[in-house]
């Protein structure tokens, strides 16, 4: 395959979305074909709370999912301090619970890491806690937080996963999503989009799972706009947009 530019990224026949995103041999996710015989991908989304890799790159997810590799939806806190009126355990295991009804929708695994919502740290025992998660799970792909955003479990969730980036010898690929943008997520200028227009129903669904949160607000109202903003800069219904590292390995590179 030869190298795609920004502009026509994913229009290209034959390629889906997602292994135009990361340059793996070429799948289709229209109904009726085959899933890739190529190789089977572990993919980890990390998110401060319930909900963040939903709201970031849910479509992303049930793409990768519906052609067969491992999804990992990886929540920094179970969320306990979002539900005003509830005791953080509480609203810990309401969040919980909304977490894996998410995941089902998207064929995802959910993984908690036992930090504090709201009061998420950068330790040195929580920069060993996440490293040995991820080189545990060793996966070929990795989504992050982007780093400057409006709330500080975000950012903080992001510099431990780049740490352990890091640390690791950079040998997965690492891609940044937004959430929100404007809002939490801020000066964030995506170097690669995915075309979820197929899967939109299953993001969708997904993010209203966590009705604690209520959906119908920071959904309707803003995210399903974000989507329709990049489906218009990729020229399709519904896109989600991220910035991929540039150092990432070379064994996913477009040839």
């Amino acid at each position: 395959m030869k190298n795609i530019s920004r502009r026509n990224m994913l229009q290209i026949s034959g390629l889906s979305a997602v292994s135009s995103l990361i340059g793996v041999p070429s799948f289709s996710n229209a109904p009726g074909k085959k899933k890739s015989a190529g190789k089977k991908l572990k993919i980890l989304v990390v998110g401060a709370h319930p909900g963040d890799p939903e709201c970031g790159c849910g479509g992303t997810m049930a793409l990768f999912a519906n052609e067969g590799h491992e999804v990992v939806s990886v929540y920094l806190t179970r969320g306990g301090a979002g539900i005003p009126g509830k005791s953080y355990e509480e609203a810990a295991q309401i969040r919980t619970n909304e977490a894996l009804k998410a995941c089902k929708i998207l064929k995802a695994r959910a993984e908690f890491l036992g930090q504090i919502d709201g009061s998420c740290e950068i330790t040195k025992d929580r920069y060993t806690e996440i490293n040995d998660f991820i080189k545990r799970e060793n996966p070929d792909i990795v989504f992050n937080h982007w780093p400057i955003d409006g709330h500080r479990d975000h950012r903080i969730s992001s510099s431990l996963v780049f740490d352990t980036w890091q640390n690791l010898g950079k040998k997965f690929v690492l891609y940044y999503y937004e959430v929100t943008s404007g809002q939490d997520t801020q000066a964030f200028s995506p170097s690669s989009y995915v075309d979820i227009s197929s899967v939109i129903k299953e993001k969708s669904t997904s993010c209203m799972a966590h009705v604690s949160q209520g959906p119908e607000n920071w959904y309707d109202n803003l995210q399903k706009i974000i989507e329709k903003f990049r489906g218009i800069e990729l020229n399709c219904e519904f896109a989600e947009a991220f910035v991929r590292h540039n150092q990432n390995p070379g064994m996913f590179i477009n040839k």
